[in-house]
């Protein structure tokens, strides 16, 4: 049990549930905006890709990783205004883009590089374990805390960001209220398809930062590397109850679960694969089980009493 949860655990745990978290929070916001973004795992796959390939170009990995990232912004928020405008299902579009991703990666890979295989660049500077002092003083806890890779800080950073915004602000309310009933929203001034474009446009910043992070970890692009992880961010929305807080805890298990899947590898007789689709079993079981639990809180109690 020490080793289970030894600082090198909490610190693998962390690093592993940032991607999740940051792709979880994109997923969020399009589904308040009343339309969940199916595309999370093609906007991960697409920056994984080129976070690496802009950060060799400008030699920098955060000018590659913010570059990605805004371009990505920009391209969630166009497919949002062609779903509008040609009457396409969300569901589909988004789709399509989850496999033209993977198309547009390997063309591209072979095409710049002459492989689909893993691309290395010793030339580009990997960011490693930031150290903060204001955290080290923290005690029990404060080693723990400080040291984390960049994409930890951000992950966190964004959540605390996401909650206020959702939460606090006007931005938030309309948001929301676009998402809950867009002809009520629209008789109060509220322009729904402006914000479903807008959290489209966060989601797809946020799903790029997720993949950038999944291969600055491992210093090299690997194809393949997102692995499933956009699905599993859609479905830490619903474990999470539509709740930032409860998001990022969502995308904590989901870490976990892929932690203690690589651990189990190493003992037992089971199949490889039967461990790296842990997190995946365990996200359809979770979503099945929020589901029922939000089944049981509809239902009204003898009387017509909510229970809520």
């Amino acid at each position: 049990m020490t080793g289970l949860f030894s600082a090198e655990m909490i610190r693998s745990l962390l690093s592993s549930a940032a991607p999740l978290m940051m792709g979880s929070l994109g997923a969020l916001f399009t589904e308040l905006s009343g339309t969940l973004g199916i595309f999370i795992e093609g906007f991960m796959t697409l920056g994984s890709f080129f976070s690496w390939i802009f950060a060799g170009w400008t030699g920098s990995a955060a000018a590659g990783i913010i570059l990605t990232a805004v371009l990505a912004g920009l391209a969630g928020g166009g497919l949002s205004r062609f779903v509008h405008a040609t009457g396409a299902d969300p569901f589909i579009a988004g789709l399509a883009l989850n496999l033209a991703a993977v198309g547009i990666t390997d063309s591209l890979s072979i095409i710049w590089f002459g492989t689909k295989g893993v691309l290395r660049n010793p030339n580009i500077p990997v960011p490693g374990p930031v150290t903060i002092s204001l955290l080290e003083r923290i005690p029990v806890i404060g080693g723990i805390l400080s040291g984390e890779r960049p994409s930890v800080y951000t992950a966190w950073g964004l959540t605390l960001l996401a909650a206020l915004i959702i939460g606090r602000t006007r931005v938030g309310l309309r948001l929301r209220a676009s998402g809950l009933s867009t002809m009520a929203a629209a008789e109060r001034g509220i322009r729904p398809q402006r914000y479903r474009e807008g959290a489209w446009a966060a989601a797809a910043f946020l799903a790029a930062l997720a993949g950038a992070a999944l291969t600055f970890r491992v210093g090299a692009y690997a194809p393949g590397g997102v692995a499933g992880r956009g699905w599993i961010c859609l479905a830490a929305v619903f474990l999470g109850f539509r709740h930032v807080w409860g998001v990022a805890i969502a995308a904590l298990v989901f870490a976990l679960a892929e932690r203690i899947g690589l651990g189990a590898q190493f003992f037992g007789t089971l199949p490889a694969t039967v461990f790296l689709g842990l997190p995946s079993a365990l996200a359809l079981v979770l979503y099945t089980l929020s589901n029922f639990i939000n089944r049981i809180k509809k239902t009204p109690l003898p009387g017509g009493v909510s229970r809520d």
